[in-house]
């Protein structure tokens, strides 16, 4: 698709078909993260892939944000693999995992996916659930399947400040 219409045609999904998604969908919406830029290349995201019942009914016990999706990827950074801004220790590891949410959330679009950004949810919640190590911290929750027939944009998606409010050339 061209990537003009992928950005302006993709929304928030909030109403899927039941049907997990299949595992070589899956695979090239991961590829899509894998190829996303990072601080130095250290690559510090790590993808918990959840597309069974069962896990999907974990996560439902993590938020009430999953608007009965088939299928999720949680997003996690590793702090120790995390490029640090000398200046002020800033990690980038959070920024990195940001991006390749965006990356895959863009390809999920593209293949046809609906999904859905979530950070309301609680990651010492997704830490027990699903036994995720010391160090890996959960950034980002995608819910994702095929958009359910009656699935649409909420009203406020196609409302931007104007640009003006936004953008400032050379100085604050």
């Amino acid at each position: 698709m061209e990537f003009e219409k992928l950005i302006a045609e993709r929304y928030s999904v909030r109403n899927f078909r039941p049907e997990h998604l299949p595992r070589e969908v899956l695979d090239r919406i991961l590829a899509a993260g894998h190829l996303a830029p990072t601080g130095c290349n250290y690559q510090p995201q790590r993808i918990l892939v959840l597309n069974t019942d069962e896990a999907m009914e974990k996560l439902r016990g993590c938020t009430r944000c999953h608007f009965g999706a088939p299928t999720a990827l949680l997003v996690c950074h590793n702090t120790a693999e995390s490029w640090v801004r000398k200046y002020d220790g800033a990690l980038a590891s959070p920024v990195d995992a940001a991006i390749v949410t965006t990356h895959m959330m863009l390809a999920a679009h593209n293949a046809g996916v609906g999904c859905c950004w979530v950070m309301h949810f609680d990651p010492e919640a997704m830490r027990r659930a699903f036994a995720i190590p010391e160090g890996i911290e959960p950034l980002a929750l995608l819910v994702m399947g095929y958009p359910a027939e009656n699935a649409k944009p909420m009203p406020l998606h196609t409302q931007q400040r104007p640009m003006e409010e936004t953008v400032v050339y050379d100085r604050f």
